[in-house]
């Protein structure tokens, strides 16, 4: 009956659990879904995380390139996050080209790199004018099942966090750069941004952390970003419903209690691997 029912009116059987403060999976509405981290899994990258928050699975990798520095910016390197939703993590999504989310996801990561300063692109300069590191951060979906900005920069910041570039040096004779894979370090990362998903139902209730069905019943979609300093990095809100202020303090809050879970829980992973090397 109950399954009949959730086909028949699912916007309907949403609400039926929503008035009574849950959902569907049992969460409270500012729950999120259980959120796992492993690190180091891709061994062809210099860098590599794979996040799950519920079922939804995003992998990133991160491959370092040595290249020019632009005339604009002679000191500095740069970061190209890409973002890929192929049709193996969900049926919405189809063979060919990236679409419309995977290109306003890969945007919305590369302005968080950008707001949130987690890494200067200064220390990726080798040589000013001459050479500079250039990071390709490859991010994956594999299960797609809702909320993946959120996935998708816990894998970005612990896959950097996981990254070590060997050492280069620039040979002063034949001016070409010289690269020691034995010797190796560790990116310095300035801020550790962490960003909490809502969505709104019926104009007014919030929910944390959508899956793919409370997404697609939702009036508006909202992200906030923040980094350890309570700062605050980004808010995405594409279209939909507009929010009270009050709500929107509301979601700035959670996303501050969350960027401090998510911290620790990179932190502890990354610690585990250090022990067990």
């Amino acid at each position: 009956m109950a399954t009949g029912f959730k086909i028949a009116e699912p916007l309907e059987y949403h609400r039926s659990f929503l008035k009574e403060n849950c959902r569907p999976d049992g969460r409270g509405l500012s729950e999120f879904r259980t959120t796992t981290l492993n690190v180091g899994s891709i061994s062809t990258a210099d860098g590599s995380a794979l996040v799950k928050i519920g079922n939804t699975t995003i992998i990133c990798g991160i491959k370092a390139e040595l290249a020019n520095p632009t005339a604009e910016a002679p000191g500095k390197g740069y970061i190209v996050p890409n973002v890929d939703l192929p049709p193996l993590c969900s049926s919405r999504f189809r063979p060919g080209p990236p679409g419309e989310q995977a290109q306003a996801a890969s945007q919305f990561i590369a302005d968080v790199i950008e707001s949130s300063e987690v890494i200067k692109a200064e220390d990726l300069c080798v040589d000013r004018g001459k050479l500079c590191w250039v990071l390709y951060c490859d991010i994956m979906c594999l299960d797609y099942d809702g909320n993946i900005l959120d996935a998708c920069i816990i894998a970005l910041l612990a896959a950097l966090k996981n990254t070590q570039l060997p050492e280069v040096t620039v040979n002063k004779e034949t001016c070409s750069p010289e690269v020691n894979l034995e010797k190796r370090q560790r990116l310095h990362i300035h801020k550790h941004p962490a960003s909490a998903s809502f969505c709104v139902f019926d104009d007014s209730i919030l929910i944390v952390d959508p899956t793919a069905e409370e997404e697609s019943l939702s009036t508006a979609h909202l992200t906030v970003v923040t980094d350890e300093g309570g700062r605050l990095c980004s808010v995405h809100k594409p279209g939909g419903t507009s929010l009270s202020g009050e709500k929107l303090q509301e979601c700035i809050n959670r996303a501050t209690a969350r960027q401090r879970e998510i911290h620790k829980l990179i932190d502890k992973v990354l610690d585990s691997v250090k022990t067990m090397k």
